[in-house]
């Protein structure tokens, strides 16, 4: 069982499912040489992927090329089925930031063979994450700032706005998908400047100087 934890506050919520979102940004799907998506792109990660904010990337040894992705995180607070893009932004209760590690080699292959990508995504330690501020503190702006740096090296760096599908428009269609419940994790999508990382790497993330992430490759 994995949990999250607050800035500001010893309360810890229990993870549910982590619904991720593929292809969020426009420059991002381009330089993979993907179509910029009519609807959000989503895979699910396990509970057990999740790590923190200080912990360690595991490399797989059956991969040869494992990429950042940084994203804004978003926690799920209520039960929602087929809701209103209205309701599902009332049922944001609280936002960080995370790492999506991805092995892309092996999603490159599975993707020519037409298979699911769950083998790239979901190797443990895959999902890390900051610790969460609760909305009623400090509302999300599209105006934040989301950026990684790698070895201090600025990598990825975009404003939320420029989000091909809003916090609201990705919980109403995935609720429309699939049942989400408090503790549910949705990772939204990552900004152009994907990479390789290797062993002894030192990733830093960041949205705005609200909150900070980081962790290191092993």
């Amino acid at each position: 069982m994995k949990f999250v934890e607050f800035l500001n506050s010893p309360e810890k919520t229990t993870v549910g499912k982590i619904v991720c979102v593929g292809r969020n940004y426009a420059e991002h799907a381009k330089e993979l040489g993907n179509e910029v998506p009519e609807f959000p792109v989503l895979f699910l990660k396990p509970a057990s992927a999740l790590i923190y904010s200080g912990d360690t990337i595991i490399k797989p040894a059956f991969s040869n090329e494992m990429h950042h992705e940084i994203e804004l995180v978003l926690l799920v607070g209520r039960d929602l089925k087929d809701a209103s893009e209205e309701e599902s932004l009332a049922a944001i209760t609280a936002y960080s930031i995370g790492l999506d590690m991805t092995l892309r080699d092996v999603q490159n292959v599975l993707k020519k063979k037409g298979e699911p990508w769950t083998i790239a995504k979901c190797f443990d330690t895959s999902a890390v994450i900051s610790k969460l501020i609760k909305i009623s503190e400090n509302p999300l702006s599209p105006e934040m700032n989301l950026s990684l740096s790698v070895n201090g090296n600025l990598r990825q760096s975009s404003k939320l706005e420029n989000m091909i599908f809003s916090p609201s428009r990705l919980i109403s269609y995935i609720s429309s998908r699939m049942m989400l419940e408090p503790g549910d994790l949705i990772y939204t999508g990552t900004p152009a400047g994907v990479n390789k990382v290797e062993p002894g790497d030192i990733l830093v993330g960041k949205l705005d100087e609200l909150i900070s992430l980081e962790a290191k490759v092993g």
